[in-house]
């Protein structure tokens, strides 16, 4: 009894064969297609900026107030529509990053079954032998008395790239850097979305508001990514030395500022910088943005008294009062009587109200007032620093995809430029193409046509 082996390898081939002959004719004509990829890019867009226009990372009670059901905002935005789908927190939805993929894997197949294969014919040559070829090109031409020989310094000069087997054939080839052009921005553009993806997995979102002298640990972070490492925060602390505001002489804010050191376990200060708008503190990988500022507490002493200190707390007002912050004051040890004070910066008027809503008297930092049968003097209202920390480790690779886009953009502006020529007794053929910059390659074809012999008789095509 004999076994066919031939047809037991040729079941066992087929069948390791068979995925990636489905992928090489269903997935990848599919994923090389470029409506495929126009499509993902719109999508990608108009995500990315519903990611701009929807603030992101918010509470729900915030969307439910500024998103609510009746009216829709564009008949169909709601609250609902915002948390069910995720527009709340869009670059870290799982369907975001599967559309980076997804366009990421067509830019990587378009890259691989038509950029390379086009590079490497690109890189081929190959000799015209015939006079009749030359009628095919875009630009040819036949002079009566010129040689090759002559010919083959002139490309040189103009830096093309010359190949020669035969005496009476030549090719010549320059700016092949612009057929790797598109395959560099290909790169470039993935390396950015896989930035992207790589920070939403690695990566979170911090706030903190932190009076000003008082020391923290990141804690209330807001969103992390599935990859994230947050155990490093609890090596190291940082403290607000100080918090202030400049303003401007109509009193309005000109720029907030927080004095802020980073501290180790021992308290020892290793870092320190004073960040403002646009000027983070980065430690670690972390970095702290100046995002917000606040009224945290206000500091004051009744006549001779120890110096207290009572919170202060943000009021509900109108968008028109723009914002406040308030406490009660006890004037008696009983605590059954009391003042209401009101500040709206740090360094405006505070309002002082009794216990039945009758303003009393206006003072400012420094300033006494008599309230109650004994003297209230404000020492000091505390400012707090609202901050804003991230942690993103793709940003570097987004940084470096950039780099490479912006270096494959300006390769492809390089034309490559093909010459051929043959010479057939006393005359000679020359002819070229290029795929861009189709009048600047006419003209340079001309001169060098011009530099053979001024003499010659020349019959353009």
């Amino acid at each position: 009894m004999t076994l066919d082996n031939s047809a037991s390898t040729s079941t066992t081939s087929s069948w390791w064969l068979a995925p990636w002959r489905f992928v090489r004719q269903e997935i990848l004509p599919v994923l090389t297609d470029l409506r495929l990829a126009i499509a993902l890019l719109l999508i990608i867009a108009l995500f990315s900026v519903s990611g701009t226009v929807i603030e992101q990372d918010q509470s729900a009670s915030f969307y439910r107030t500024n998103y609510p059901e009746h009216p829709a905002l564009f008949g169909f935005l709601t609250w609902k529509v915002i948390l069910t789908v995720g527009l709340n927190r869009v670059y870290h939805t799982w369907w975001f990053n599967a559309l980076l993929i997804l366009f990421g894997s067509s830019l990587t197949a378009c890259t691989f079954t038509r950029q390379l294969p086009a590079l490497k014919a690109a890189q081929r040559w190959k000799y015209y032998e015939e006079p009749r070829q030359f009628q095919k090109l875009a630009l040819s031409a036949e002079l009566d008395t010129a040689s090759l020989d002559s010919l083959a310094p002139l490309l040189q000069n103009r830096r093309y790239k010359i190949f020669q087997d035969k005496d009476n054939i030549l090719y010549a080839r320059k700016g092949i850097i612009g057929r790797i052009g598109p395959i560099i921005v290909h790169i470039g553009i993935v390396m950015i979305l896989v930035g992207g993806i790589w920070g939403s997995m690695t990566g979170f979102t911090a706030q903190e508001k932190i009076p000003s002298g008082d020391r923290f640990q990141v804690e209330n972070i807001l969103n992390a990514g599935p990859w994230s490492n947050t155990k490093h925060l609890k090596d190291w602390s940082v403290r607000v030395n100080r918090f202030w505001i400049e303003y401007t002489p109509t009193g309005s804010i000109d720029q907030f500022y927080s004095d802020m050191s980073v501290l180790d376990n021992d308290g020892k200060e290793v870092d320190r910088k004073t960040i403002f708008v646009n000027q983070p503190l980065r430690y670690r990988g972390v970095t702290f943005y100046q995002a917000d500022w606040g009224i945290s507490g206000v500091r004051f002493q009744f006549n001779n008294s120890p110096v207290f200190q009572l919170p202060m707390a943000a009021l509900n007002t109108s968008p028109q009062q723009g914002r406040m912050w308030g406490t009660w004051i006890p004037t008696k040890p009983d605590l059954s009587e009391g003042v209401s004070l009101i500040a709206k910066d740090l360094q405006g008027m505070m309002l002082i109200y009794d216990s039945k809503g009758q303003l009393i008297t206006t003072v400012r930092s420094g300033m006494a007032a008599d309230v109650n049968g004994t003297k209230l003097k404000i020492l000091e209202v505390i400012g707090s620093t609202g901050l804003q920390i991230k942690s993103d480790p793709g940003i570097p690779i987004v940084y470096a995809g950039f780099a490479i886009l912006m270096a494959g953009v300006v390769m492809s502006y390089f034309s490559h430029s093909q010459i051929w020529a043959l010479q057939k007794g006393d005359r000679l053929y020359v002819g070229g193409k290029t795929n861009r910059a189709q009048v600047a390659f006419e003209k340079e074809v001309l001169e060098i046509l011009n530099g053979l012999n001024s003499q010659s008789t020349v019959a353009v095509s």
